[in-house]
């Protein structure tokens, strides 16, 4: 039942928070993107696991997720220095909850190459426009990068599960695609567009995420 319900409360609540983006009003915005994140959370954190320090990591990542959002609906420089850095712990917590999934080779592919050519243009397209943000910009771009790093990471590792492993990759892309949609909405031109592209790819992100702790159990083939 509630495999039906979640999905159904979820996107109602995002087709409610895009409505209240298009407002303007944060504390209409607040009123939708408040539940729909506290969502994600409670989605893990009542799942069944099989790695426990993977849950607790991810479940911390994804509370700091909550604490993003919540810091980036409220107006102000101050309100959105405080969500990046939520989420730049949260992407560090992914990254160390990837690494107990994988093996040194795995982090070695050419893959990774073109994961810090794509964010070295972001930054060169950015770095016109982020005037005193420029260092915690930086920082975010290398850890997010690192953050999807693992995710392939874990992909290749052919004794993990591999519907958790696709849950973790396709989560930790869409997430690194709806950070682009911020950082233009931030830096380069406030458009509604922004929001309409990158809130589904965000939450569909951090929903896969939450989804893969009852997913990636390693096994002895990865037909598992």
């Amino acid at each position: 039942m509630t495999r039906v319900i979640l999905p159904i409360v979820a996107c109602s609540l995002l087709v409610g928070l895009l409505w209240a983006e298009a407002t303007g009003n944060y504390k209409v915005i607040l009123l939708f993107k408040a539940p729909l994140s506290s969502l994600f959370v409670l989605t893990a954190a009542l799942r069944p696991y099989v790695l426990k320090r993977y849950y607790h990591v991810v479940v911390a990542g994804l509370v700091f997720g909550l604490v993003g959002d919540i810091c980036l609906a409220l107006p102000g420089n101050t309100a959105f220095r405080v969500g990046l850095a939520a989420f730049l712990l949260g992407h560090i917590l992914y990254v160390f909850a990837f690494t107990q999934l994988t093996r040194r080779a795995d982090w070695i592919h050419p893959v990774n190459f073109l994961i810090l050519a794509v964010s070295g243009y972001i930054f060169w397209s950015l770095f016109p426009h982020l005037g005193n943000m420029l260092i915690p910009v930086v920082f975010y771009i290398l850890v997010i990068s690192v953050m999807v790093s693992g995710a392939w990471a874990v992909f290749r590792n052919p004794n993990v599960n591999r519907v958790g492993a696709w849950l973790i990759l396709l989560g930790a892309v869409l997430f690194y695609a709806s950070d682009i949609f911020v950082a233009r909405n931030r830096f380069i031109e406030t458009e509604f567009i922004n929001r309409l592209i990158g809130l589904p790819f965000y939450y569909s992100a951090q929903f896969l995420i939450a989804f893969s702790v009852s997913f990636v159990k390693p096994g002895h083939d990865n037909r598992n």
